[in-house]
Order: structure tokens, then C-alpha cells, then sequence
């Protein structure tokens, strides 16, 4: 696989992570991103809600929780208030559901901050990919594997992947921004 094959695969997978915290950053509206990660202790061992149960949205600001296991939904129930999320979970027979309140301004503000400071980092991580992947290229040209003439045109490749994985991570932050912003 060549150095730019490489890079984009890596650019790739700094994209889809990304775009994971970003779910988990908490909007006017009810999101399954919201609390599929929580971790719930059932069966002997410590499990992701997503794994033990299925989370859906049948309102705007309602998450319904329902346990593949009915006998677990009071374990489920129990984590999700010991996870502090903010939540007060309502059981209803074997299902579980969430009303998630209004976002007053302070906490809009801290979820756009927290969104700002995910894109940065994740820009921070593409331009380190990008200088790995030039520092690849010059020792292979060091080595006498590539001219020069091919190292300029690597490079430039290498920066045109990087400038469209920023704009890329600039387009989503802007989009969930705007998710959060929206009373």
C-alpha cells in the first residue's frame, strides 16, 4: 500500500471518529448517541447499553429504552441514573423512557465549546498524519526510492487529502453546532 493510500485510510478513520464524539454531544434534540455508551452492570460484567438493549426515538425529546432482556430493565434503569447524565429514567412495564429536558443557554454554549475544542483536536490528528506521511516520503527519497520530481508530487497529494479532511471536519462541527444551537 502506498504512503498516500495509507494516509487516506488513516484520514478516514480520524473522520468516522470524529464523527462518533460528535454523537455524543448532546443537542435540543433526543439522540441514541446520547447514552448508547453508558455502561451498565449486568450478567457478572460491565456492558455498553447498545449491546443489552435497543434505543430508539418515538418523540423529539424522548429516548425509548427497551432491554433485549426484560429481567435487566431495573439494572438498565439503575445505571443510567448512576452515569449522571441528567436523565430521570421512567419504567413503563420492560420499557424505559427518557425525557431530555430543554438545553438552557449556559449548557448551548458548553456543548458548542466542547464541539469546537473535538474539532480541533481531530484537525490536530489529520495534520500529524500529514506530516508522518511527508516524513515517509523524504526518507524514501533520502534512500534513493523516489525523485524528486515524485516527492514534490506526493506532497502535494498529501496536502490536498489533508485540506479535504479539514474541510470535511469543519462542515460536521458546523453542522452540529448549528444541531445544538436550535432551541
Amino acid at each position: 500500500m502506498s504512503i498516500l493510500e495509507q494516509t487516506k485510510a488513516k484520514m478516514r478513520t480520524a473522520i468516522e471518529h470524529f464523527k462518533n464524539d460528535l454523537k455524543n454531544i448532546r443537542t435540543g434534540r433526543a439522540n441514541p448517541g446520547m447514552v448508547e455508551h453508558v455502561m451498565i452492570e449486568v450478567y457478572g460484567s460491565s456492558m455498553r447499553l447498545k449491546d443489552i438493549a435497543s434505543i430508539t426515538t418515538p418523540e423529539a425529546r424522548v429516548l425509548q429504552i427497551t432491554p433485549f432482556d426484560p429481567q435487566i430493565t431495573a439494572t438498565i434503569s439503575k445505571g443510567i441514573e448512576k452515569a449522571n447524565l441528567g436523565f430521570n429514567p421512567n419504567i413503563d412495564g420492560n420499557i424505559i423512557r427518557l425525557k431530555i429536558p430543554p438545553m438552557t443557554e449556559e449548557l448551548r454554549k458548553k456543548m458548542a465549546k466542547i464541539c469546537h475544542d473535538e474539532k480541533e483536536k481531530s484537525k490536530v490528528i489529520v495534520r500529524n498524519l500529514r506530516r508522518e506521511a511527508n516524513e515517509l516520503a523524504r526518507h524514501q527519497k533520502a534512500e534513493g526510492e523516489i525523485g524528486e520530481d515524485l516527492l514534490k508530487k506526493l506532497e502535494k497529494q498529501i496536502q490536498d487529502e489533508t485540506d479535504k479532511a479539514c474541510k470535511e471536519i469543519d462542515e460536521l462541527a458546523d453542522k452540529k453546532e448549528k444541531e445544538v444551537a436550535v432551541i
